[in-house]
């Protein structure tokens, strides 16, 4: 990797994808910029107007024309940092014709907030598993940071995660700018398991808000789930020190249950007030990860025989088919 200005390359093409490619166009710190855009339309869009026409479609994009492939494995073969930034559902097809020979010598950035379905697996897991990555060469991206916020320049903080921190450091560099501030933290596995609980928990405050409950109970929610979190995340990795207060966490969770840009509480808004989980994905037309992972989530508890009423009353409603007004009911019974 050329140490100073490494060539980045981004694998996704849906707002966050749209937002972190506008961090990166602002910060001069990178040789270029490479993109892989899945549907042939809109890449054609992007190469003549620089802009995404489908998310953020007002956000000019500073990312040479002939630097835009249909190519995933053509884009990671040709960057020093390889963005990965699908939903988690459609990571595995994205990377269909990629080899593990593809990511060798490359530091590679998870900025996908949920679990790969099929392999029940965090995305770090999935690419050690599946590419043979080194977990020293995996950084993951944490919030609190809406891709609407970005594309406004509005100040946002990135946490990044990683064993080796002159990786994190390297990343850091690219993405930050004047109204993008970085932190750094050793805790992979915490950060990146508390960015697909946060999105379960967003779902069941929008829920509770379809049902009609008030901020007082909001409040209540959003504090029990962070001690939920907490109890997860040292489950699953005790070893790691961590706050469970900082931003990378409480943060990302505080943001994303009540931000009018939290499309995952916008989805859970729509089931409490009647919605099939399948008419409000449809009708929302964007992927609320929190649906994915609350599956996921479900079988890591029952593995570990945590007690986590929050995420067991998601699980219930959105895929055992529970009345939501009654699993609240109970729920109610269970926090403090």
């Amino acid at each position: 990797m050329e140490e100073s200005r490494p060539s980045v390359g981004m694998i996704g093409s849906g707002s966050w994808a749209t937002a972190m490619l506008k961090m990166l166009g602002d910060n001069t710190s990178s040789k270029e910029l490479l993109w892989w855009i899945r549907k042939e339309e809109d890449l054609a869009y992007v190469r003549q107007y620089k802009h995404n026409p489908t998310y953020l479609s007002a956000v000019e994009l500073k990312v040479n024309p002939e630097n835009l492939y249909q190519s995933a494995r053509t884009v990671i073969q040709k960057s020093d940092i390889v963005i990965l930034n699908t939903p988690s559902a459609y990571l595995e097809v994205a990377l269909q014709d990629v080899e593990a020979a593809d990511f060798e010598d490359k530091i590679i950035v998870s900025a996908i907030k949920g679990i790969v379905p099929g392999d029940n697996l965090i995305v770090g897991e999935y690419l050690q598993r599946n590419y043979q990555i080194p977990l020293e060469n995996i950084v993951v991206v944490g919030g609190p940071c809406h891709a609407e916020e970005v594309s406004l320049e509005k100040l946002s903080y990135l946490t990044l995660a990683a064993k080796n921190n002159d990786n994190a450091l390297r990343v850091a560099a690219v993405l930050q700018n004047r109204y993008i501030k970085t932190v750094t933290t050793s805790d992979v596995f915490g950060v990146e398991y508390g960015a697909v609980l946060k999105n379960i928990y967003a779902l069941a405050g929008g829920i509770c808000h379809g049902l009609g409950y008030g901020d007082n109970f909001q409040a209540v929610l959003v504090s029990n789930a962070i001690r939920e979190m907490e109890k997860f995340v040292f489950a699953i990795d005790a070893e790691e020190s961590r706050d469970i207060n900082a931003s990378a966490y409480l943060g990302d969770l505080l943001v994303t249950a009540y931000s009018q840009f939290s499309r995952n509480r916008t989805f859970g808004n729509m089931i409490g007030k009647g919605y099939t989980v399948q008419s409000a994905q449809l009708e929302m037309n964007m992927v609320a990860e929190g649906y994915y992972a609350s599956a996921c989530i479900q079988n890591i508890i029952q593995q570990y025989g945590l007690d986590m009423p929050i995420c067991d009353t998601v699980y219930q409603i959105l895929y055992n088919k529970q009345s939501a007004a009654s699993e609240v009911v109970k729920l109610t019974e269970k926090l403090s």
